[in-house]
């Protein structure tokens, strides 16, 4: 039977490995945090000391972690990933990392007789507890194929997008997205309720309307409430806007808004918000407009 490792038990990576360990695979994994591999193995995971361990039992290896340099760590630091894979073994990424640093780590891994997927998700803690993540693919079309029955217990809308490096580069677009739709939500809401409007109102007549997203109707409700207990943490969106903007640099691209974003989001952080949901971008709008969003 093919023995499955997940490294990274975070917000997103606890409820995406307890999906594969309840259909009933058998699960090795990781993390710093000791209590979080405490309930995994309460639910019929394996618990193991550090990555090459994990590397040495596993087949296929998940890992999911904040940031590029934690891919790297993970991957071909000290106790690392490099140091117990066998041959054949195949290694998926769902970090949402570089896609560059991507590429250059699907070489290395090569090199070691492995394959390599990139597959950073879209959907944040409730997607991954309910299963219905967007999971945007990068790497060989074999192995995509290969992996996918296991993206299915994680995901609903499951997307082969390109060779290596393309998930990611399709995810940094997804955050994008993601980013100016925040603020276009905060600044609607902020308008109706300073021009007196009922805000949580407003956001009900939207929803009916072209203006309805799932931003609008998750964080929309989490502005009006201010409710800021991390989904998605401000400072992990603000990472992945630095890798829209580097690579928009590097290519001689302009993205205004995009860089507008992420003002809003480090205004946010300077207070003291970078663990907060990135729902609470609309602080940043709050502070400019003298005027707090009341529901």
């Amino acid at each position: 039977m093919t023995e499955l490792g997940f490294i990274g038990l975070g917000i997103m990576g606890k409820p995406m490995a307890s999906h594969l360990v309840a259909a009933g695979h058998i699960v090795h994994v990781c993390d710093l945090a000791e209590e979080s591999v405490k309930h995994l193995c309460s639910l019929g995971a394996k618990g193991c000391s550090c990555s090459r361990e994990i590397a040495q039992r596993s087949d296929i290896i998940f890992i999911m972690v904040p940031d590029t340099p934690d891919v790297e760590a993970v991957l071909f630091g000290a106790n690392g990933v490099a140091e117990g894979l066998k041959p054949g073994s195949i290694v998926v990424d769902m970090s949402s990392i570089s896609p560059i640093a991507t590429k250059e780590f699907a070489k290395r891994l090569g090199a070691l007789g492995v394959k390599m997927l990139d597959a950073p998700v879209s959907g944040g803690q409730v997607g991954a507890e309910n299963a219905t993540l967007s999971i945007m693919v990068g790497g060989p079309v074999d192995v995509f194929n290969q992996i996918k029955p296991y993206f299915e217990l994680m995901g609903k809308n499951i997307v082969h997008v390109g060779d290596h490096g393309d998930g990611q580069t399709c995810k940094v677009a997804n955050q994008i997205v993601v980013a100016l739709t925040i603020e276009a939500v905060a600044e609607a809401l902020l308008f109706a309720s300073k021009a007196g409007a009922d805000p949580a109102k407003v956001r009900a007549a939207l929803l009916g309307g072209f203006a309805q997203s799932r931003i609008l109707e998750l964080h929309g409700e989490r502005m009006i409430q201010h409710n800021f207990k991390p989904g998605f943490r401000i400072r992990l969106h603000q990472k992945d806007l630095n890798l829209a903007l580097d690579a928009a640099r590097s290519m001689g691209l302009s993205l205004p808004n995009t860089s507008l974003a992420q003002t809003l989001f480090n205004a946010v952080a300077a207070q003291g918000g970078s663990d907060l949901d990135h729902s609470a971008m609309v602080l940043a709008l709050e502070k400019l407009a003298n005027h707090a969003i009341r529901g």
